[in-house]
């Protein structure tokens, strides 16, 4: 048995596979989901071409993912009802923690899933990953948040704000280091075309 769901058993599930059969090179790989990864709400997700989701990995609520992405081990996606999107090639290192959904922490309301809605006061809003933006390790993003193209984030960074396009950043909360250099739009023609 293979270490990743077949195409049929994550149709089962209900989960929507966006990608097509195209001859371009960057495109038409089935999405590899691995079976250690745990999937809530399987028929709110939508995956596309040539994805991998590693061991561990927590997917719940609505997420749209595009095509050519990783997320790596133990990465976590709360998509709630406004919902995750993540655009084509972007790359969520592990144990990323991802929270379109927050609770209130001012003591003003009751916290966690266990209670009635009416006694909390929760946060939730769309969480956008743009297109090449790479997450480090142990990273956490929270609800509202877009990461424009380009824009990368060092290990152990607090995202609690819109970022740059094709900006370098890292902290606690984060901040803009230096840009990011745009080459890898050029390859991104190539490996889509096949032309170097």
């Amino acid at each position: 048995m293979s270490n990743f769901y077949t195409e049929t058993e994550l149709k089962t599930l209900g989960m929507r596979l966006l990608y097509e059969s195209h001859k371009k090179r960057g495109g038409g790989g089935r999405p590899l989901v691995s079976r250690k990864a745990s999937i809530y709400g399987a028929e709110h997700i939508s995956i596309g071409s040539n994805v991998r989701i590693d061991d561990f990995c927590i997917l719940s609520g609505n997420i749209t993912v595009g095509n050519n992405v990783h997320i790596a081990a133990y990465t976590a996606l709360y998509g709630g009802k406004d919902g995750i999107v993540i655009e084509d090639y972007a790359n969520l290192s592990s144990r990323v923690s991802v929270y379109s959904v927050n609770d209130d922490y001012s003591g003003e309301t009751m916290t966690n899933p266990m209670i009635p809605e009416e006694y909390k006061n929760i946060e939730s809003a769309a969480v956008y990953i743009g297109k090449h933006v790479i997450v480090g390790s142990t990273s956490v993003i929270l609800p509202g948040i877009r990461l424009a193209e380009g824009s990368a984030f060092g290990s152990f960074s607090f995202i609690n704000h819109d970022s740059e396009p094709w900006s370098v950043n890292a902290g606690i909360p984060f901040r803009k280091i230096r840009d990011r250099k745009k080459d890898i739009l050029k390859l991104e023609k190539q490996f889509e075309t096949g032309i170097n």
